[in-house]
């Protein structure tokens, strides 16, 4: 997973990984994690986020804490997603959490987007977090930080089980939906069909 990043680590030179979460669920933010990964030590198990189980997935996090150069998130609401759509929502986190980096990296790669506005070259990859060690490890930094966000909304607003299902639309979701009305997190232009 490291041959792209090789060909700038021999030359010296940091790289990033930009990748996010969250352009699926019906509530909830979009969550983007920019990260730059030293050289050495490799940390063990990073892969794309949806490849791990959580549990393992939360060790794999605490060792890229422990040990990346430096991170940075960008964090969207469901209000802007309603307001832009998702796919520019995904873009603008992309951006946020490369500024939010605090280091310049020689290179970026991110997984295939369409274009971001950043001051760095960048590659995109269909795919990135299962071919690049750098967007890997960006997909669970992101991944497990939004995680933690929906079980907080969860406690805020009980009763659609978003510690559980991280506001995606499982059956017990939607039902709730219909139950309950929407919250203040769910994208209106996403659940409009579920809740007219």
């Amino acid at each position: 997973m490291c041959l792209h990043e090789n060909k700038y680590w021999s030359q010296g030179k940091l790289t990033a990984g930009i990748d996010e979460v969250g352009r699926g669920p019906l509530a909830g933010p979009c969550v983007a994690a920019a990260v730059i990964m030293p050289r050495e030590p490799l940390v063990e198990g990073v892969n794309d986020s949806k490849k791990i189980s959580e549990k393992k997935r939360l060790t794999v996090y605490e060792n890229i804490m422990q040990n990346a150069i430096a991170v940075g998130i960008g964090i969207i609401d469901s209000t802007t997603i309603d307001e832009i759509n998702i796919l520019q929502t995904a873009k603008r986190a992309f951006a946020l959490a490369y500024r939010d980096l605090g280091a310049v990296p020689g290179f970026v790669f991110c997984d295939r987007i369409g274009g971001i506005d950043i001051d760095c070259s960048y590659e995109e990859f269909t795919g990135g977090d299962a071919l690049s060690y750098s967007i890997a490890a960006a997909s669970v930094v992101a991944k497990v930080t939004r995680d933690e966000m929906m079980k907080k909304y969860d406690e805020q607003f009980p009763g659609y089980g978003f510690s559980k299902n991280k506001g995606y639309g499982t059956k017990e979701h939607m039902q709730a939906l219909r139950e309950l009305g929407p919250c203040s997190i769910h994208r209106r232009t996403f659940i409009k069909k579920i809740v007219p």
